[in-house]
């Protein structure tokens, strides 16, 4: 008899399955409200980290169109229905994209809380050397004239830096940055989208020099055949095309996008985009440099071995890193009244970051 491990038991399950490529989501609330119970306003901030909580928890589920999904970490029991999913019928996996409906129509900025300066960011030096093309652009614009930078894509791995760096960008700057959330732009009703679109540049032209981020494009700027999945989203992308190809005059306005899911963009959109910056996986030496950065600023002295931290924490993004490896570590330190971060707690946090998580299939109704 064969001797199969959960990981290949599980690559032989979903060999004969139907992954999800898109699903998008509405907030509902929690199946029964009282004085005692009431639902909260769901507002999905940063959709990345939403994508890590949801597949945590949903991974290996069913999922099929106007059916719910229940929260069982932050919010036990609270709904989402399925709004759209492609194809039907399918099942989420560590590649599907999920998106969460914004429950009003809000332009929503992105505030840079954090002083970040471009060099503080780890690697993604074809992005980095990017950024001081538009600075020197921005610092005599007559200089460049047809020559200027006008639209960018950074793409990458969840955690990568690309809002970080846009972030620092935004911080050493002497011109006004504009730092937009993508599912901001969907509105409730027709138009609504387009509107906000063109409202933004239209500012962006009257304060000129300008740069406009817009995070998480793939929510609005989605395959022809997923369009059909947000209600305003043609006109936003038409509205975008408009903006992107500079029908008035937008000399002198810069646009970055970003986006986790390139493959998944309209092609239109896409190929507006003069260059498209990978943001990467940081190798042995930037892991190490992430590292040795962060615990600097730890409260408990680090005196687990390096190299092993190094090799251990591959394939992990900066952010993973630092939020859920070396923070993990230290709250186990913590918890267990250690004055210091041992080998044994990077192990565990480490561990808690690779393990699999696996949840039966009874969270549908």
């Amino acid at each position: 008899m064969n001797n199969y491990s959960t990981e290949q038991v599980r690559r032989e399950i979903n060999k004969y399955r139907t992954e999800a490529k898109i699903i998008v989501l509405k907030a509902v609330g929690y199946p029964i409200e009282s004085n005692y119970i009431e639902s909260p306003e769901i507002e999905v901030t940063n959709k990345e980290l939403f994508e890590i909580y949801a597949k945590d928890q949903w991974d290996g589920y069913k999922v099929s169109k106007n059916k719910y999904l229940f929260d069982q970490k932050l919010l036990p029991d609270y709904a989402f229905q399925v709004v759209e999913v492609r194809p039907d019928n399918s099942y989420i996996t560590n590649n599907t994209s999920i998106l969460v409906l914004p429950s009003e129509n809000k332009l929503k900025t992105i505030n840079s809380k954090q002083q970040y300066k471009i060099e503080d960011v780890i690697g993604q030096e074809k992005a980095k050397n990017k950024t001081k093309i538009i600075t020197k652009y921005l610092e005599d614009p007559d200089k460049f004239k047809n020559w200027a930078p006008k639209n960018i894509l950074f793409y990458g791995m969840p955690g990568t830096g690309k809002t970080m760096l846009a972030q620092a960008l935004a911080n050493e700057l002497n011109v006004p940055i504009k730092m937009i959330k993508a599912t901001s732009l969907i509105g409730e009703h027709v138009g609504d989208g387009a509107k906000q679109i063109h409202e933004l540049y239209h500012y962006a032209r009257h304060n000129k020099p300008f740069v406009i981020f817009i995070d998480e494009i793939d929510a609005i700027a989605l395959e022809r055949k997923y369009q059909s999945l947000r209600g305003d989203v043609t006109e936003i992308v038409n509205a975008l095309l408009t903006e992107l190809d500079g029908i008035e005059d937008n000399d002198s306005i810069i646009t970055i996008c970003a986006t986790n899911n390139p493959e998944i963009l309209d092609y239109a959109i896409r190929s507006r985009f003069e260059e498209e910056i990978e943001f990467t996986l940081p190798d042995e030496d930037e892991r190490r440099l992430i590292i040795e950065n962060n615990i600097k600023t730890m409260p408990l002295k680090c005196v687990f071995d390096m190299d092993v931290a190094v090799s251990k924490t591959k394939n992990l993004s900066g952010r993973d890193i630092k939020e859920k490896v070396l923070k993990t570590a230290l709250h186990k330190a913590i918890s267990d009244s250690h004055e210091i971060i041992t080998d044994d707690d990077l192990n565990y946090a480490i561990h808690e970051t690779k393990k699999e998580v696996t949840v039966p299939d009874t969270m549908f109704v």
